[in-house]
């Protein structure tokens, strides 16, 4: 692309001015615009922003006004910044992450998660949830995010995930007797009602966003069963009424089938991963309106990683396996059923930054690549409670823009590598 930004001004020290103004005027010229609700691409569309928001959407390429600054891209594909339901942003992969817990501090996680969110934000995704993070470091980083004092995309986060004595998010699973001790409700791990509500409402003195529960077993907990259920329907039922006093939603963190099945039946607003889900759970999701998130990314990853000795702790290896072939098809089959479908990669299980290929594994699944990006905007706008704010380009909506130079529906591995970002009205990739 090229002369992507002009200034219709008559000196060049305005382009100098303050990046958040409210009062700025930036003139987006886009060659083709998806505005993520699932429409037809429009051609040759001015989008004007004001501020941190787009102000107006007009047919054809309007003139600059003394003062206004021009971003041209008619030569590109421009949609909404993208949005990632499921990253890890204070984890990374690597074969000495189970001891990190003993190895670094919580300012360490911090300092890690935020060079990852830098990385996720120049990808092209604007805004992630992140499900769960080991000392509360990523509500950290949510905040400071919003203060200007590092680069990231919006983060809403839970804060720790809330399991079981044993689950998968209870913190203390594989460490040695004399040391595991008896995790509570403040350590995310609850048994009974009264613990649930304890734990949910610790979530929201800390500041959390919304609740992630571990529904069923994991892959990459030190656990034998990936899918057994870990919830009584007691439990799983206080965790929601409590989360509801309080405007939260829940994420349930499923693999097995009867886990997903109480997690839906409890009232879940999503299911995370969903890998052994069958065609019960499937009429359930639906009767339900219940939101699927399906990770494919971090499946196929841990299936690749579980074939290199020493990658993995012997009792993770059969379940990386095990979930890495079924979870594709899994996603197929519930496409094809009509299950809503938001889009979430669960990077840090995968790499950061490489969050667009879960837009390929989605189109190789079946969906149409129009159908996905909606699924990495509105759609999962929607999940967060943001409808009209984010994941859209219309009057109203903040501007979050993403753009390539190819065309992302014959071909959604463009969005791989995005040549154009902007965060809230701030350019963060391009001139």
């Amino acid at each position: 692309m090229t002369h992507w930004v002009r200034l219709a001004c008559a000196s060049a020290v305005l382009a100098c001015a303050p990046l958040l103004a409210a009062d700025r005027v930036t003139l987006v010229h886009a060659g083709h615009l998806i505005d993520g609700t699932g429409a037809a691409p429009r051609r040759e569309v001015t989008l004007v922003v004001r501020g941190d928001a787009v102000a107006e959407v007009v047919g054809g390429y309007r003139h600059a006004a003394a003062g206004e600054m021009v971003v041209d891209l008619r030569d590109a594909w421009v949609m909404p910044g993208l949005i990632d339901l499921h990253v890890h942003l204070g984890s990374a992969s690597s074969p000495t992450a189970y001891l990190e817990g003993f190895t670094m501090n919580e300012a360490d996680f911090a300092l890690r998660a935020a060079r990852d969110a830098k990385v996720t934000l120049e990808a092209g995704f604007t805004t992630v949830r992140n499900p769960g993070d080991r000392m509360g470091e990523t509500l950290a980083l949510r905040d400071a995010i919003a203060k200007g004092w590092v680069v990231g995309p919006r983060v809403f986060s839970a804060g720790k995930s809330l399991a079981t004595t044993g689950g998968h998010a209870d913190p203390t699973n594989g460490w040695a007797d004399r040391i595991e001790g008896d995790p509570g409700p403040k350590d995310g791990v609850l048994n009974g009602p009264e613990d649930a509500a304890k734990a949910v409402r610790q979530r929201y003195k800390e500041g959390a966003d919304f609740i992630k529960i571990t529904a069923t077993g994991g892959v990459l907990s030190l656990a034998r069963s990936p899918d057994a259920p870990q919830f009584f329907d007691a439990e799983l039922e206080a965790v929601i009424r409590t989360a509801r006093d309080y405007g939260f939603h829940v994420a349930a963190h499923a693999h097995g089938t009867e886990g997903i099945k109480r997690a839906i039946r409890a009232g879940v607003t999503t299911i995370e991963h969903g890998t052994f889900m069958d065609d019960e759970a499937i009429a359930l999701m639906k009767e339900h309106g219940t939101w699927y998130v399906p990770t494919i990314s971090a499946g196929r990853f841990v299936a690749e990683q579980a074939a290199i000795d020493g990658y993995y702790p012997e009792v993770v290896r059969p379940k990386a396996q095990k979930v890495g072939r079924e979870i594709s098809a899994t996603f197929a089959k519930a496409w094809r059923a009509g299950v809503k479908i938001a889009f979430g990669t669960d990077s840090g299980v995968s790499p950061h930054g490489q969050n667009a290929r879960e837009l390929v594994y989605m189109v190789e699944g079946g969906m149409p690549a129009l159908e996905a990006l909606r699924a990495a905007t509105s759609s999962a706008a929607e999940v967060l409670g943001q409808r009209g704010r984010l994941g859209c380009v219309a009057a109203g909506c903040l501007a979050d823009l993403v753009a390539v130079r190819r065309d992302p529906l014959a071909d959604v591995s463009a969005l791989g590598h995005v040549d154009f970002v902007m965060k809230g009205g701030a350019i963060v990739v391009g001139p």
